[in-house]
This record gives structure tokens, C-alpha cells and sequence, in this order.
């Protein structure tokens, strides 16, 4: 019997090693390092917001901002290297980002209105003033004025 031996230039058994460990190390210690000021930011912001009572609010929106925008960049480079989203054609990625940024734009839309609607509750539009406790133990008759 004679044994066919099939050969191909696209398979290839071989895998060398240090062909992309150096990119993955490089991203690995850049996301640690990423990491690490986050945990000091957070762990600094609930020092300065529980320790002080009068907390300084822009600073505190400062430092959600900036782990906010961090968190991002982390995600930007486990999705580009480690699932391999960098590597792929522009339209794919399209595909991906576009519909992400309007589920993002939506879910602030919907918290905005949502504050909004929690901001205009039980105000009755300001027509009438807040019944004090002992007015609200007492049922109003039909006709009479609170």
C-alpha cells in the first residue's frame, strides 16, 4: 500500500512560540497597570467620600469620570487582542461598535428619563402645597379644599 502524504501551505503544525507572546505580555502588564490605578482611585475616592461630610462633589464626578474612562480602555484592548476584534475588517467591527454605542445611548436615555420622571413625582405640578402630616391622617372630604 502505498501512503499519499497530502501538503499544504496553509496548515501548519509548527507554532513558534514568541510569535505574539510579546504583544500579549505587553498587553497584560498595560491592563494591570490599568488595574492598579483604578483600585487606587476608587480606594482613594471612598477614603475622601466617607472620611470627609462635606465631600467635594466635581472632585468625586472627576474621579468616576476618570475610572469610567479607563474601564473603557481596558475593554477596548481585551476586546482587540484577546478576541481578536483589532485583527478583523473595518466593516465587522462596524457591525459590532455601532450597535453597542446606541445600546449605550439608550441606556443613558432611559436613565435620564427615568430621573426625570422620579424628579416629577408626588410634585403635582406645584399647584398645591405639600399636606403636612396630621392633613394626611385625615381623609378630605369630597369638596373641601386641603
Amino acid at each position: 500500500m502505498s501512503e499519499h502524504v497530502m501538503s499544504s501551505s496553509e496548515i501548519s503544525f509548527s507554532h513558534p512560540p514568541a510569535e505574539g507572546t510579546g504583544r500579549i505580555w505587553k498587553i497584560f502588564w498595560l491592563l494591570s497597570f490599568i488595574t492598579v490605578i483604578e483600585l487606587a482611585l476608587g480606594f482613594g475616592l471612598a477614603k475622601h467620600w466617607y472620611g470627609d461630610p462635606v465631600a467635594n462633589a466635581s472632585m468625586i464626578l472627576f474621579v468616576k469620570g476618570a475610572i469610567c474612562i479607563l474601564s473603557l480602555a481596558k475593554a477596548f484592548y481585551i476586546v482587540s487582542v484577546f478576541m481578536h476584534l483589532g485583527d478583523e475588517i473595518r466593516n465587522l467591527i462596524m457591525t459590532i461598535v455601532v450597535p453597542l454605542g446606541i445600546f449605550i445611548w439608550f441606556i443613558t436615555a432611559f436613565l435620564w428619563d427615568g430621573n426625570s420622571w422620579k424628579n416629577l413625582k408626588n410634585t403635582d405640578g406645584g399647584s398645591h402645597p405639600p399636606r403636612t402630616e396630621q392633613e394626611q391622617s385625615v381623609p378630605v372630604e369630597q369638596g373641601a379644599k386641603p
